[in-house]
């Protein structure tokens, strides 16, 4: 794991920003404290220098050896990577059987450059593993990069009139985005809109403008002459597949795990794993032991009634013999953290589960390198609850539309709170108007009370129609989970296992999120998903974990690192968020006595409105970060010595 940082010129006169980048690299420092290399990239014909690279390492495989940015082929390439090829010792055996390839290192960053130099943009398909990268042919001037399939490693462009920007977090690119540095001018009107309704932002975008993000599973090709081009790769296909031999599929699912399991173990680093309540980690700690019974786990709880899973997690833990280390936190440590945790996002994520996952990623990180943890179960098998949606209003869906058109006018007239209400508005909406991910925060007539510039173009179905159209084949279950891997998973799961974790020098691994996995999962038909007369989710998965993880826990709901805001915000945290919101200079773009007031009506008890408090507060706390810079979020900046080294010449001599 590991931060990279690129500049690419278009006028040949790369070396002069030589310094500005090792300067913005430091940011970057927590991704990758090992080792720190910056180099100079001069042009084959000696006309100039074409990139500045520079690179963060956190060793994790090869620990002695392979340093980047790399160089390969004889100085033709030079490579800088932020991830792991899990499956680089058997492509690194079949490069040298089919082309030869030699090798003077042992890790899977050298293989990943080999495999650009004989198979080109193919390599790609080649790929096991989560990654960002960024690759330089001198020989043909141009710049490639690419993103893993389904965006769990970061990568940030910014285009200017003297070339191209690449970094693993936005932050390394705002020295370099004059009109992303001060003030509201810089700030994408848009994407705040959506992040008030989706708790995100989504991709490609940012909150500053000209800054975006290379999509999962995404590449981009650049050279001076043509400029950035960006293509998708990538692309998940969901095929649900009626069987008459559901055990064999169950077999499939847990035999290809278990290989995902087995090769994101390999690491020349200690490894240990995230346990929660939930059947995700369980089946990951269940499947790690078979290959490391002594793995160590981590979890998280609070003092607070209904809210820790510390205690479930210590019996699966005594159950698969285990050893667990739980953390412990309370409203202190969520109110002293919450800057940090926001410096490290980027961008505001308004999930809470943030805060959790930084504190036990923290407390991973005293023991080992590398954790595997869950994520991208509940998207590849059908585990959010909300998918049982489409089977509760098929009935509704099913009548003529005239009929449908009737129903809904009649929903208009119900009272609020009504039961029936609620029901009848969704049945008698299209899916592509109803469903836009997991977290719904401000409704429009919210947002128009909220935002004092607000926009009503700006709609959230500007960000999922595209989806939508992407898969008009699908049932409606298996489109919701289209969605959520452009939308929830990559934006806020993803975001928060990177950023949590590598705010901790830690690398997080997913098992879950393999091409393999997703092979099989893409084939279950949604019967074996959610069972009709069940409330069960992920049916199909917990039928292969049977006699894997311990019995409690294949039908236990999830809970996923669940946070007492509502609580704490109605008690210890209040006075603390009232502080927030009466000094903070988001107030030039949000009404912020509104939301005052629906903080003190949380206090009351009149209604739970944590989670739309808690997304004012994030973006509050960014705002003071990065536009107002006026509250220094406690992050020790680092200062690695080879800034005081003197400028780096050529790759090659």
């Amino acid at each position: 794991m590991c931060g990279l940082l690129a500049f690419f010129s278009a006028h040949g006169f790369a070396a002069a920003r030589r310094d500005a980048v090792a300067e913005a690299l430091e940011t970057l420092h927590h991704r990758g404290p090992d080792e720190t290399g910056v180099e100079v990239v001069e042009a084959l014909d000696g006309s100039g220098t074409d990139a500045v690279f520079g690179h963060k390492r956190l060793s994790i495989i090869d620990v002695k050896a392979s340093h980047e940015p790399m160089p390969y082929a004889d100085g033709r390439y030079l490579l800088t990577f932020n991830g792991e090829i899990y499956n680089y010792v058997e492509l690194r055996e079949e490069l040298i059987r089919e082309y030869g390839a030699t090798f003077e290192t042992a890790g899977d960053a050298e293989v990943l450059a080999a495999a650009y130099h004989y198979l080109g943009e193919d390599a790609l398909y080649r790929l096991r593993g989560m990654f960002a990268f960024v690759i330089w042919d001198r020989l043909r001037r141009r710049a490639f990069g690419a993103r893993d399939p389904y965006g769990i490693k970061p990568l940030y462009y910014l285009v200017t009139q003297d070339g191209v920007y690449l970094a693993s977090e936005k932050k390394a690119l705002l020295p370099f985005a004059p009109s992303a540095r001060w003030g509201d001018a810089g700030l994408d009107a848009a994407n705040l809109s959506h992040y008030l309704t989706l708790q995100y932002v989504p991709e490609p975008g940012t909150l500053h403008r000209g800054i975006s993000r290379i999509g999962s599973g995404e590449c981009l090709t650049w050279t001076p002459e043509e400029g950035i081009r960006i293509r998708r790769w990538y692309r998940p296909q969901f095929r649900p597949t009626p069987t008459d031999d559901p055990e064999a599929l169950y077999r499939r699912i847990r035999e290809t795990l278990r290989e995902s399991v087995r090769m994101h173990m390999r690491a020349d680093v200690p490894v240990g794993a995230f346990l929660s309540s939930g059947i995700d980690s369980t089946a990951v700690v269940a499947l790690a032991r078979e290959f490391h019974p002594n793995i160590l786990t981590f979890t998280v709880g609070y003092d607070v009634p209904g809210y820790s899973e510390i205690e479930v997690a210590q019996e699966s833990a005594r159950h698969l013999e285990v050893t667990t280390i739980p953390t412990k936190i309370g409203p202190q440590d969520m109110m002293d953290a919450l800057p940090k945790i926001v410096w490290h996002l980027d961008d505001p994520v308004a999930d809470p589960a943030l805060v959790p996952l930084y504190f036990v990623a923290k407390k991973a990180s005293e023991h080992v390198t590398v954790v595997l943890s869950g994520e991208g179960a509940d998207e590849f098998f059908g585990g959010y609850t909300i998918y049982r949606e489409p089977l509760s209003l098929a009935a509704v869906q099913a009548l003529p539309q005239p009929l449908q058109r009737g129903l809904r006018a009649v929903a208009k007239v119900i009272p609020e709170g009504v039961k029936g209400k609620s029901f009848l508005q969704r049945g008698t909406t299209p899916i592509e108007e109803r469903y836009y991910g997991n977290a719904r925060m401000f409704t429009e007539e919210e947002k128009q009370r909220l935002l004092r510039h607000y926009d009503p173009s700006v709609r959230y179905t500007d960000v999922t129609a595209p989806i939508y159209a992407e898969v008009p084949e699908l049932d409606d279950v298996t489109t919701m989970q289209y969605v959520d891997l452009y939308t929830w998973l990559r934006g806020d799961i993803l975001v928060k296992a990177d950023r949590m974790s590598m705010a901790h020098s830690l690398e997080l691994r997913v098992p879950f999120l393999d091409r393999e996995v997703f092979e099989v999962a893409a084939t279950i038909p949604v019967e074996l998903k959610l069972p009709p007369r069940s409330t069960t989710t992920k049916y199909a998965l917990r039928r292969a974990l049977e006699g894997i993880v311990p019995p409690a826990i294949v039908n236990r709901d999830k809970l996923g690192f669940p946070t007492p805001t509502r609580v704490w915000l109605a008690g210890e945290m209040y006075e603390w968020a009232q502080d927030i919101l009466s000094s903070s200079g988001a107030g030039e773009l949000l009404d912020l006595p509104y939301v005052q007031r629906l903080l003190a009506a949380h206090k009351r008890g009149e209604a739970d409105y944590s989670r739309k408090i808690w997304t004012v507060l994030v973006f509050c706390i960014w705002y003071a970060i990065f536009v107002d810079r006026t509250l220094d979020p406690g992050v020790e900046r680092a200062r690695s010595a080879l800034l005081t080294k003197p400028v780096v010449g050529s790759v090659v001599d």
